[in-house]
């Protein structure tokens, strides 16, 4: 089985991660590949994060003042 690695950087960021490491090049990829494995696996996924967020904006008290438009749209700059 063999891979051909037609970009330059890519082929840099191999080598490099290689030295790093003091290790050949097919030993440099799979590590880089099963730590972006593991590292997609352990991730929070986004519809999780962004309900985490809603939850704690959802705790915080209402105030019933009214937003003051025109000093929001001044610090906007007018947009």
């Amino acid at each position: 089985m063999a891979f051909s690695v037609k970009d330059e950087a890519t082929d840099a960021a191999v080598r490099k991660l290689a030295k790093l490491k003091k290790t050949g090049l097919t030993d440099a990829i799979r590590m880089a590949v099963e730590n972006e494995i593991k590292r997609s696996a352990e991730e929070t996924p986004l519809v999780q994060r962004l309900k985490a967020i809603g939850d704690r904006y959802a705790r915080y008290k209402k105030t019933g003042k009214k937003a003051d438009k025109a000093f929001f749209d001044d610090l906007g700059g007018g947009l």
